[in-house]
């Protein structure tokens, strides 16, 4: 069938399309209805509908002919580490270790925390949950205690899932430690805590409470998988927020695995046995749908990479991965190979590997900006896909559909909706924007199977956060654009979130934060664009009257007050003291004045501004602190540990 003809029905009739899809996977029982309402008027799908997620990603591989092919190719260019699993030995570690946190009281619905390296043992702990119809929620190993302390408290874990370290380049980042600050700041007691021992680091053990990987192992029964109902949570995902009750995306097990599996040929063209690299992190959703469960439930060979795209050794290390396990498919972040491309250029180091059985390279999270697509063109000869989604949907919303009719590029477009999504651009009134008039990217309602049904345990705040905007519509907090060929063009964010590397953080947060100092009257941090990291954030800080303080000292507190409860990963580097902010007659602070004033020479005095002569002594502030010009510095290892 044509795109047009598939996308149509899916949007006009999403009952009868996804009553079809839904075959594309084995249940233990089949649904009663293919969508339906809850009693907060929430969408659901398949309700009645009986599997296990687990069960789909390794048994049923195991009881159909593919118990010996690879599952897990396991590469840690950190500590010079190589290992596989066939689909037959990860169910058994799977199941293995399903009994050991049943040994723990750990039950179906019950939460387990994961906060892990990328090591085998993080994919095995996320589907011995799943094993056992227990929901996990992994935290990215790159956050603060306090963020980790925050989730605890909100999932109200049983268990906690951890390891003595993470390896960043060549420097060890001990992971107990953190996890024991986390814990003693989370009111939350977790009852027990699992610590995978790695060689390079001693993790220092509380009797009672912690307890060995590898001894709880020994002897362990394995489990078998424990049926679940469609609409039960598979897991939490964390996503940004303020300071206050953090927003945990709900992943469902029926829609999630429909969709994945959808996604897997319509999308991304691969089939059952060849090899699928997502070079990202367990902790981020793109770890949850394309490292551990879309290719695992589509029979896939999966690549579990500890490493960077530069520094691992050197900027060839990506073109290593794909020749050393044949990736027939391959997805990555814009991020990744603008570090590249600083390194090495000219691509020489492309040159030294076979790469002839990649087909296709996907981008996302983040725009994918014209300057890294053409240089990728002019690297390889295949197709390369920009496609759009969040951590909210789960899979892709726009994506050119390799696996069903792939249409012409344009050039900062990453084409049509995907089947399922119906997409449009309404004006801050509700109205359809003209074709090329940029405005608020919606989904016309309802959302189709694998995306959030809700927050966890928040339905009013899911309300307020996603549907309320517009009525009939979900609020993506993106904005951007269709053209006349209605390809749909994605600017960035509406909202307070900026995107780092790939990682959406809360510039919120940040200013919460960085407001709750003593000294600080008021602040604005805001995302300015990055020729590396896409978005950096920069925070502008207005002192109390009557303070006095060492201003580099106080710059340099509030840039580790941010590393210190965010964490590394919010790549803060540059607070800058300024006498007042720019600001509208009604007190609104002009935030995206500062962000043009950061990288633009000339720019238009707001109409609306208070005071037009503070415009220049902004650009003066963030001048003398070069803002804006990190992407002409030298790749540090902190500015690529990021990646």
């Amino acid at each position: 069938m044509r795109y047009q003809d598939v996308h149509q029905l899916s949007v006009e009739n999403p009952r009868f399309f996804w009553r079809q899809k839904m075959d594309l996977i084995p249940w233990f029982t089949p649904p009663e209805k293919v969508l339906t309402e809850d009693a907060n008027g929430l969408h659901r799908w398949f309700a009645g509908g009986k599997l296990n997620t687990c069960h789909l990603a390794l048994d049923h591989h195991v009881d159909h002919g593919r118990g010996s092919q690879i599952a897990l190719f396991y590469d840690s260019a950190s500590a010079h580490l190589k290992r596989r699993y066939t689909f037959r030995e990860l169910r058994d570690e799977v199941a293995r270790f399903a009994g050991v946190l049943r040994n723990l009281g750990v039950e179906k619905g019950d939460r387990v925390i994961v906060y892990m390296p990328m090591v085998p043992e993080a994919v095995i702990s996320m589907l011995a949950c799943a094993r056992l119809g227990a929901v996990h929620s992994v935290v990215f190993g790159g956050f603060a205690p306090h963020e980790l302390a925050v989730r605890v408290d909100d999932a109200r874990p049983k268990v906690l899932i951890t390891a003595s370290c993470g390896i960043e380049f060549d420097r060890v980042i001990e992971y107990k430690p953190l996890v024991d600050a986390a814990l003693v700041e989370a009111e939350h007691q977790v009852e027990n805590v699992i610590v995978f021992p790695r060689p390079q680091a001693e993790a220092a053990m509380s009797p009672g409470r912690d307890h060995d990987w590898h001894a709880l192992m020994h002897g362990t029964e394995p489990v078998d998988c424990v049926p679940v109902d469609a609409t039960d949570p598979l897991y939490i995902l964390y996503t940004s927020g303020t300071t206050g009750k953090p927003k945990g995306v709900v992943r469902d097990n029926g829609g999630h695995a429909v969709a994945l599996k959808f996604s897997m040929k319509t999308v991304y063209n691969v089939n059952p046995g060849e090899v699928f690299w997502a070079a990202s992190d367990v902790g981020w959703v793109v770890g949850h749908s394309y490292i551990v469960y879309g290719p695992l439930m589509h029979g896939c060979s999966t690549v579990l990479y500890e490493g960077k795209p530069v520094r691992t050794p050197d900027a060839g290390a990506f073109w290593r991965v794909i020749q050393d396990y044949g990736v027939s498919a391959f997805f990555t972040a814009p991020t990744a190979f603008r570090a590249i491309k600083k390194e090495d250029p000219d691509a020489h180091l492309r040159r030294q590997y076979d790469i002839s059985t990649l087909r296709t390279l996907f981008l996302a999270g983040e725009r994918l900006d014209p300057p890294t697509y053409e240089w990728l063109g002019q690297v390889l000869d295949i197709p390369i896909v920009d496609h759009w989604w969040q951590t909210e949907t789960g899979w892709p919303i726009v994506a050119n559909p390799m696996g069903l009719e792939p249409h012409r590029v344009k050039t900062g477009s990453a084409t049509f909706p995907v089947p399922g999504f119906k997409v449009e651009v309404l004006d801050d009134e509700g109205a359809p924007a003209p074709a090329g008039e940029t405005g608020n990217i919606v989904i016309r309602q309802p959302l189709p199977p694998g995306c959030l049904p809700t927050l966890w345990e928040n339905d009013q705040g899911f309300k307020d956060s996603y549907l309320s905007a517009f009525e009939g519509y979900y609020h993506t907090a993106d904005g951007g654009y269709l053209d006349e060929d209605g390809y749909v063009f994605i600017m960035g964010r509406t909202d307070d979130v900026i995107n780092v590397a790939g990682h959406r953080l809360s510039t919120g947060e940040m200013e919460e934060l960085i407001g709750s100092h003593a000294a600080v009257a008021e602040c604005a941090v805001v995302g300015i664009d990055d020729q590396l990291k896409g978005q950096v954030p920069v925070g502008l800080v207005v002192l109390k009257d009557g303070v006095e303080a060492d201003v580099r000292a106080l710059e340099a507190e509030l840039v580790q007050l941010i590393r210190r409860e965010i964490g590394a990963v919010a790549a803060f580097r540059q607070a800058i003291v300024v006498g007042r902010l720019p600001k509208t007659r009604s007190g609104k602070i002009l935030r995206k004045t500062i962000r043009r004033l950061a990288v633009e020479e000339q720019i238009v005095t707001p109409p609306t501004i208070d005071d037009p002569a503070i415009i220049a002594e902004i650009r003066t502030a963030l001048r003398s602190h070069r803002v804006g010009q990190y992407a002409n510095e030298p790749l540090g290892d902190e500015d690529a540990a990021g990646l």
